[in-house]
């Protein structure tokens, strides 16, 4: 700045009547706003990153005194991945080169703040660049470095070197704001070209994505067969079936309704399918149905106005509105009430709906996820949910088969909840092998839920680092979920609508119906004293009043399985 502004001083008057004064803080102003105007028309243009960061080293010569100046763009690895100079072809004598000194970017970039420095000379930073005097006097060269920045992230450095004057430090401060100023906007040139890169990239895989699975599905059918998803663990073929579908479902838009006991994962197959889709770059958000009142669930779901209800302090958005772009799944949904039911309908078929107490129609797009572990067919029949709903949210059914018709993934779960707990917990705890039979052969009513509550509490209470099959409740007549088993039990869950208990039945002459699947299969160690096939059917006819039809729900077969069995046994149906 100061040697195009002395000739403005010489113009208006003789130079050896006052000293030189200081350009006053008007014309100073006047020059750096002058000159973020020009570097900004140089930012704007719609130019290479490359093309752009030249010009602006080359505009900056108009508005500073420099020798030399560059700006180096770095890569992820802080390593120059651009660099533009402007300046003299050739270096003063004992000055620095046209590049600025590696171990100078290191220090702006790890402190993050401007680096000035009076004579390079010396300096420990520019040694190794300085280059050899013919003569036996040097020119002090002072040098500027200024990291380029972007919402707190160091993207560069900007630098100047001149030949020093002398002059006070108070010029030197103007020009670091100067700088200071230009580095900011080069920072947000730079980080805005990044993100049109990456969104330019993204778009292009997303053109090509049906293209390329075509392609590797033409010449690798089975590829897909063989799907693995973060959080889901197993290789047994009921899981393999269901990655496979859900593989395959989530390229596409279509409602999904998750269906299964209690405890097989259904949050975590609906994250997949978020996670595998076009969407699973924006949210996904869940709810529990059966956790809320039908007021309050309507709130959660559609959002609310202020003051529409005593509480309502501030406009609240609701989980459609969260989840618009993206996936919401709606857990235990059939728990909702009937008058509810029609109120979501709406919104599933027209994507439109209001906030609680307001009046302005609002736009969604979500996929929908919903799960259940409900017979929503006898909700149906019973009244309860409302068929158009009903084949609304069953678009794609997708049933996750319980643990025990996986037992071969037991293990692989164990030993993943496990190293889980040593993490959170500083242990080096392992299992014995017989410890992982013992548990393969278990029931698990609560699924991979009840699993992983087992793992933990045993390992709480393991009193060694392996823990072997005396650690587990099951041997020591502790285990409080095999009162789960018994026929009651089971006969209660299905009186109250959830999903039936599946059984493994097995034609006439086969393994018998009995034995297959059941809870209280001798196999399985929490039961203690086993009963035989015999006394069980005995038993569960006697707790029917010897009525076929409700022992067959007791034990989970048909009618005709408990006649068969009846006549294998030949136990005589008593008669009252």
């Amino acid at each position: 700045m100061a040697h195009i502004l002395r000739n403005r001083v010489d113009e208006v008057g003789p130079r050896n009547i006052l000293p030189e004064p200081r350009i006053n803080s008007i014309h100073e102003a006047d020059i750096s706003l002058g000159g973020i105007y020009e570097i900004s028309k140089v930012l704007t243009a719609a130019t290479r990153l490359e093309i752009t960061i030249a010009n602006v080293v080359n505009t900056l010569s108009s508005f500073v005194q420099m020798r030399h100046g560059a700006i180096v763009v770095l890569d992820a690895e802080a390593e120059p991945e651009i660099t533009a100079t402007a300046g003299s072809a050739h270096p003063l004598q004992s000055g620095i080169g046209r590049v600025i000194p590696q171990a100078a970017i290191d220090q702006i970039v790890a402190t993050g703040v401007p680096l000035i420095i009076q004579d390079v000379s010396k300096s420990e930073l520019f040694q190794a660049d300085l280059q050899p005097s013919s003569s036996g006097g040097t020119v002090p060269i002072a040098f500027i470095g200024i990291p380029v920045k972007a919402e707190h992230e160091i993207l560069g450095t900007l630098s100047i070197d001149r030949v020093g004057d002398g002059e006070t430090s108070s010029r030197c401060d103007e020009d670091v704001r100067f700088l200071t100023m230009v580095a900011n906007l080069v920072g947000r040139t730079i980080r805005l070209h990044h993100i049109l890169s990456m969104d330019r990239q993204r778009f292009i895989e997303e053109q090509r994505r049906p293209e390329k699975w075509l392609d590797e599905e033409r010449t690798d059918p089975a590829r897909h067969r063989h799907v693995k998803i973060d959080g889901i663990i197993g290789e047994s073929p009921a899981l393999k079936q269901v990655l496979e579908t859900v593989s395959v479902v989530a390229r596409t838009n279509s409602t999904v309704l998750l269906r299964g006991e209690s405890g097989t994962g259904k949050e975590f197959f609906a994250q997949a399918i978020h996670k595998l889709s076009p969407r699973g770059k924006k949210a996904f958000v869940k709810l529990n149905c059966a956790a809320l009142s039908e007021s309050v669930l309507e709130s959660e779901l559609f959002g609310h106005e202020k003051g529409a209800f005593t509480g309502a302090i501030s406009q609240r958005a609701g989980r459609f509105e969260l989840a618009n772009g993206g996936t919401l799944l709606l857990d235990e949904i059939g728990e909702i009430s009937p008058a509810f039911q029609a109120k979501l309908l709406r919104v599933l078929q027209e994507g439109e709906l209001e906030r609680v107490g307001g009046t302005r129609t609002l736009q969604v797009d979500v996929r929908l996820i919903c799960a259940t572990n409900k017979d929503l067919e006898t909700a149906v029949v019973n009244g309860e949910f409302r068929a158009d709903l009903y084949y609304r949210i069953n678009v794609v059914p997708i049933i996750l088969p319980p643990l025990r018709e996986r037992s071969g993934d037991i293990p692989r779960l164990a030993n993943a909840f496990l190293d889980r707990f040593n993490k959170e917990n500083h242990r080096e705890l392992a299992f014995a092998p017989s410890a992982l039979d013992l548990i393969s052969q278990c029931y698990f009513p609560g699924n991979v839920r009840e699993l992983e509550n087992c793992v933990q509490r045993t390992a709480t209470l393991a009193r060694s680092r392996t823990i072997t099959p005396s650690d587990f409740a099951c041997k020591n007549s502790q285990c409080l979920s095999s009162l789960l088993w018994k026929g009651v039990a089971i006969d209660e869950l299905s009186q109250r609508g959830t999903m039936p208990v599946r059984r493994i039945a097995a034609p006439e002459g086969e393994i018998s119906p009995l034995t297959a699947g059941d809870p209280n299969d001798p196999a399985c160690p929490a039961m203690g004293p086993h009963l035989t096939e015999r006394d069980r059917l005995t038993d569960a006819m006697e707790k029917a009043g010897w009525v076929q039809a409700k022992a067959a729900r007791i034990l989970g077969l048909t009618p005709r399985q408990i006649g068969y069995a009846l006549r294998r046994h030949g136990i005589e149906v008593k008669k009252f």
